[in-house]
C-alpha cells in the first residue's frame, strides 16, 4: 500500500486527524504528506521569500513545536536577511528564523492557503496563512507563481529520528554563577552555555534558586492567569530548531480544552499549550545592563525549551515592575520545594 493509500485509509476513518500526528502515526514525515496534497512546491529561496511577503499584507504566522503553537496575525515588516538567518522585527510579526536547514517549501491552496516550510528531515519549521478577507489574495498568487518550482528536492517519506540529547558533563558551578552575575545582555546567555559547555537545564539547576527557581509545572498556566488579570502585556516566546516567534501585548481570553491544552484564544494572537508536556517550569533572573530581566521557562522532557513569557520590553528599558511582582508571586506561590 502506498503512502498515499494509508493517508487516505487514516483519513476516512480519523477525518480530525492532524496532519502532524498522522505523519506520527504513519511512521512519516508532514512533507511527505504535504507533497501528496496537490500542493505547489517553491524554491528554497528563502531569504527573497520573505522579503516579499510584506507584499501580501495581513496573514496569521504559526511557529511550533511538540508542546505550544504559536499563532500571531499581522503583516510582515522591517524583513532583514543575511548569512544564517532572517528576522522580521515588525510590531506584529516578530521572527527570529535560521534558514541553514531549511529544505522544502509549499504553497497550499483551498479554504485555508498557506505557505509550509519545512526543515531536511521533513518537520515542520514555519507557516503562514492568507486570510482571504483581509490578504491582498492577487499578490498572495504572483509570490507563489514567482517562487513556483517544477523541480522540487522529495521530501524524506521516512520519519528522521531525532538526535539524542546531549550528554551533560561536569560543570563547574562557581564559575557559572560568576558568569552568570556577570551578565550583560539576556542574549550573552547562549555564550555563558557554550563556554562553560552545559546543559540549559544544567545550568539553571547550578545557579542557585536567586537566579534559576525550580516551579511546580502549573506555573505557566499562573503565570498567564495573572498577567491576563492584571492587564500586565508580555512577551511569549515559542520556538523550534529553525524558528523563534515572539508575542508582545496583553493575553486576555484564556481557555483549557480537551485533551490537555491551556490557550490563549485573542483576537491577534492565540497560544496552545500542551501542559503534559512541560516537564520543568523555572523562575529565571539575568542581569543586564537595564537590570534584571525576569522570566518563567517552560523545559520538555529532554531539556528543549518549550516556551519562555517575559514581561514586555525593548533594549535600553528596565523591566516591567509588575511582571517581575507576577514573576515572583508565582514562583512563591509554585516553587518546587521538593526537587532533589
Amino acid at each position: 500500500m502506498t503512502l498515499s493509500d494509508r493517508y487516505a485509509a487514516l483519513h476516512a476513518t480519523s477525518p480530525s486527524t492532524r496532519i502532524r500526528d498522522a505523519a506520527v502515526i504513519l511512521g512519516t514525515t508532514e512533507a511527505a504528506l504535504v507533497a501528496l496534497g496537490g500542493a505547489t512546491p517553491l524554491r528554497p529561496d528563502w531569504g527573497a521569500i520573505f522579503e516579499a511577503l510584506p507584499e501580501v499584507g495581513p496573514i496569521m504566522a504559526l511557529t511550533r513545536n511538540d508542546h505550544a503553537v504559536h499563532e500571531r496575525r499581522g503583516s510582515f515588516v522591517d524583513v532583514t536577511t543575511g548569512p544564517g538567518h532572517i528576522l522580521v522585527l515588525g510590531p506584529d510579526i516578530d521572527l527570529r528564523l535560521f534558514p541553514r536547514a531549511w529544505a522544502h517549501g509549499y504553497a497550499l491552496g483551498g479554504e485555508r492557503p498557506s505557505i509550509q516550510i519545512f526543515d531536511r528531515d521533513g518537520e515542520a519549521v514555519h507557516k503562514i496563512f492568507a486570510d482571504p478577507a483581509s490578504t491582498d489574495m492577487a499578490a498572495w498568487t504572483a509570490l507563489v507563481a514567482a517562487f513556483a518550482t517544477d523541480q522540487p528536492a522529495p521530501p524524506p517519506e521516512a520519519a528522521v529520528p531525532r538526535p539524542a540529547p546531549v550528554a551533560e558533563g561536569l560543570v563547574d558551578a562557581n564559575a557559572l554563577r560568576a558568569d552568570w552575575l556577570a551578565l550583560r545582555d539576556t542574549h550573552d546567555f547562549f555564550a555563558l552555555l557554550r563556554k562553560h559547555k552545559a546543559s540549559r537545564r544544567q545550568a539553571l539547576s547550578l545557579a542557585g534558586t536567586d537566579l534559576a527557581a525550580r516551579l511546580e509545572t502549573g506555573a505557566a498556566r499562573a503565570a498567564l492567569t495573572a498577567a491576563s488579570t492584571a492587564g500586565t502585556p508580555i512577551m511569549i516566546f515559542v520556538g523550534n530548531r529553525h524558528a523563534i516567534q515572539i508575542h508582545t501585548g496583553p493575553v486576555q481570553r484564556l481557555m483549557p480544552s480537551p485533551g490537555g491544552w491551556f490557550n490563549v484564544l485573542d483576537p491577534a494572537f492565540n497560544l496552545h499549550l500542551r501542559e503534559s508536556g512541560v516537564a520543568e517550569a523555572w523562575r529565571v533572573v539575568k542581569p543586564t545592563t537595564d537590570g534584571p530581566v525576569t522570566s518563567i521557562e517552560l523545559m520538555d522532557s529532554d531539556g528543549g525549551i518549550i516556551a519562555q513569557m517575559f514581561g514586555a520590553r525593548k533594549p535600553g528599558k528596565p523591566e516591567l515592575a509588575d511582571w517581575r511582582g507576577i514573576a515572583d508571586a508565582v514562583a512563591d506561590a509554585h516553587a518546587l520545594r521538593a526537587a532533589a
